[in-house]
């Protein structure tokens, strides 16, 4: 049996958890979100709607993977709606800035032209300094992957450690050909 995904996940005040059709529908004070799960797992929420409990029919490897895992989701969207989640990008190196025009994130990061990506509406992107990049969000998934997509498109090189990094990422720095 899985540990995760025999736990009750517990849903805090504020939050409202419905299950029908194997799409869990959680909405709360940042938003709302919707999840399919698989139909190898059951989903149920209880009487007094304060946990949500999911199980599985049988011990299939398939099964016994999908429970832990459709617990943790639920887990993160009930976390998501109530506190939301985010993540900080730095921008190191000369002449590197960041601005946000609109709905697009513009950056400068040593290439001949400026770099633009327009930011979903889902996530709320800010640039508190020129330097620095928040994205919060109450999709744990869809804030991760904007930021990881933001970290691409430059990312930090080896030898100055110059390019975007995630906020207090440590980057191993090698010794340049002039070390012996």
């Amino acid at each position: 049996m899985s540990r995760i995904g025999k736990k009750p996940v517990p849903v805090v005040d504020g939050v409202k958890v419905s299950v029908g059709d194997r799409i869990i529908h959680v909405e709360g004070p940042k938003g709302k979100l919707e999840f399919r799960h698989r139909p190898e797992v059951n989903v149920s929420v209880s009487e007094d709607g304060s946990s949500v409990a999911v199980s599985r029919d049988n011990d299939e490897r398939t099964s016994r993977e999908l429970h832990g895992l459709t617990r943790a989701v639920i887990n993160n969207m009930i976390r998501g709606v109530k506190d939301g989640y985010e993540k900080r990008l730095e921008v190191v190196g000369v002449g590197y800035l960041c601005a946000i025009q609109g709905k697009e994130l513009q950056l400068r990061v040593g290439f001949a032209n400026e770099l633009k990506r327009q930011i979903p509406d889902d996530l709320d992107v800010t640039c508190p300094d020129q330097t620095h990049i928040v994205i919060r969000g109450c999709d744990k998934q869809r804030v991760g992957q904007f930021a990881a997509e933001i970290r691409s498109l430059r990312k930090p090189e080896p030898y100055k450690g110059k390019g975007i990094r995630y906020q207090g990422e440590q980057i191993k720095l090698k010794a340049g050909k002039s070390a012996t």
